[in-house]
């Protein structure tokens, strides 16, 4: 008994998934959740101590406004009692987080990008550009 034919878009797919961007995208990604757990960490448990002692002891993430008028001792309690709330602190750490992931993509590009460039410069020229320099040569010589 023969078994049945895989449909067309399987063998399609297959080849999609397996094109060296979409792995390389996958491995970004998987690479960046886990970066972003690093910055998190590091905003949270080191630059807002730090930032907290600088600004006499304010905890960012205990910054909000409960919108009901009552007023709570953390974000916590407020939340726990249902009060609607703007979260001030939180948006303070998430613009710290893009600072430092941006800051930090820049160098990584900046050192790929200079890698790159040396890897380049390191590479023989290819046929092509061999070929048009002799033409050109040529074309030199032939001037009077």
């Amino acid at each position: 008994m023969l078994a049945p034919k895989a449909p067309s878009w399987i063998a399609e797919f297959r080849a999609f998934i397996m094109r060296g961007n979409v792995v390389d995208l996958a491995v970004g990604i998987i690479i960046g959740a886990a970066f972003t757990g690093v910055v998190g960490s590091l905003v949270k448990d080191v630059f807002n101590p730090v930032l907290g002692i600088l600004t006499g002891g304010v905890d960012f993430s205990n910054v909000f406004f409960a919108l009901n008028g009552q007023t709570y001792g953390t974000l916590e309690d407020a939340k726990k009692a249902g009060a609607p709330t703007v979260n001030v602190g939180l948006f303070i750490n998430a613009i710290i987080q893009f600072v430092i992931v941006s800051f930090a993509v820049f160098w990584v590009v900046k050192g790929l990008t200079r890698l790159k460039v040396r890897e380049d410069a390191k590479a023989p020229p290819n046929k092509t550009e061999v070929l048009l320099g002799e033409i050109r040569d040529l074309l030199k010589a032939e001037k009077p």
